[in-house]
């Protein structure tokens, strides 16, 4: 083997450890998102944030450090969700924070795994309470625990002085995924509007920040960005590399190639097949309910509703509060595919056309 392919195989090996390293060994930052108001997955917090909003509750997203928070005149209730479990003993600055009459709620602290059965129903003046971890905190008195049983605490309340402090086990407690249980939107609701603080969640920690703050933070500009992070060494490698393989080569990258045009993958005589043996086989119904059902979840995404199809009247009162205008158009689409019964074309036709008439309304 000559000296050359012999460099070049070597670049070529070593290039394909480093892309696998990378893979296997990079830190998971999946969970980073965990709890953030604007994370319309089910792990997420936007539709209790849009539940909060439409309650007429004053809440506000924070994205600097928690020492920014400057004391005023009202105190401050601080919610902090995480995908990972938190410690439950403050540094001496939060419980300095808490001790002048602040309240601190965490969900997702860090308590031990018992025997519990994972998703259980817990009582509350709100109703029943879905809590779906078998984490527990055994340490809390009778007192201090609002949620929890024989296995140990749920929530739980720690005094500082005039503050407090709320410990949550589940991180998920009224997370998009519990939008059918409206009752665990209430029970948080109820915990942080108990004194009538101003409401801060946390979005610092999942990743966003203020202008200024990514600025004093020197992440102002992309190339900031990109040697803070791992990307950047092993760019820099693989730059490395591939001058080493040019040199190895001693040649280089050859004439450009014309490429072929790809062929466009029309689907379009697909879909007018599929349409005609469903007009032969008069399943009108079937077309409504799966174009129904795709129209209502486009609907709620672009409502900031999440992807979790919702009651009819629930929608109808979304639609009323974002738009302003009547939901009778709504109402009508939203009825018909419910039927589930077939309908003749002309009315599929008019349907359709009601649809269209519903993204224009929300689109102007």
């Amino acid at each position: 083997m000559k000296r050359s392919n012999r460099l070049a195989w070597m670049g070529a090996i070593a290039l394909a450890a480093i892309v696998l390293l990378s893979l296997f060994v990079a830190p998971n930052n999946t969970k980073i998102n965990t709890g953030s108001t604007y994370n319309r997955a089910s792990d997420g917090y936007g539709a209790w944030y849009a539940f909060m909003q439409q309650q007429g509750i004053s809440i506000k997203r924070w994205q600097k450090p928690f020492s920014d928070i400057q004391p005023d005149n009202n105190p401050v209730t601080f919610l902090q969700v995480s995908g990972d479990p938190r410690e439950m003993t403050l540094d001496s600055q939060k419980r300095e924070w808490v001790e002048k009459g602040n309240t601190l709620v965490i969900l997702g602290a860090g308590a031990r795994v018992t025997e519990a059965e994972f998703s259980t129903m817990q009582k509350s003046p709100q109703g029943d309470i879905k809590v779906d971890t078998r984490r527990r905190y055994k340490k809390a008195n009778s007192q201090q625990v609002d949620l929890g049983d024989r296995f140990g605490a749920v929530v739980w309340e720690e005094s500082y002085k005039q503050g407090k402090v709320i410990f949550s086990t589940t991180p998920y407690l009224a997370a998009n995924a519990y939008q059918d249980y409206l009752s665990n939107f209430k029970y948080l609701a109820s915990w942080v509007t108990e004194k009538g603080n101003t409401i801060f969640v946390d979005e610092y920690i999942h990743g966003y920040k203020d202008a200024d703050v990514r600025k004093k933070e020197s992440e102002g500009d992309l190339s900031s960005f990109f040697a803070k992070t791992p990307i950047f060494p092993i760019l820099v490698q693989v730059g490395i590399l591939l001058l080493v393989l040019i040199w190895a080569q001693n040649r280089r990258f050859g004439k450009p190639v014309a490429l072929d045009i790809p062929v466009v993958d029309n689907s379009e005589a697909y879909i007018q097949a599929l349409a005609g043996v469903l007009q032969k086989a008069d399943t009108t119904d079937f077309v409504v309910e799966m174009v129904g059902k795709q129209e209502q979840l486009q609907l709620q995404k672009a409502l900031g509703l999440g992807q979790v199809p919702l009651e009819r009247e629930a929608l109808l009162n979304f639609w009323i509060q974002k738009t302003g205008t009547s939901a009778a158009e709504l109402d009508t689409v939203l009825k018909l595919q419910s039927r589930k019964q077939p309908i003749s074309e002309q009315d599929l036709l008019s349907w359709l056309r009601k649809w269209r008439n519903i993204r224009l309304i929300h689109n102007s």
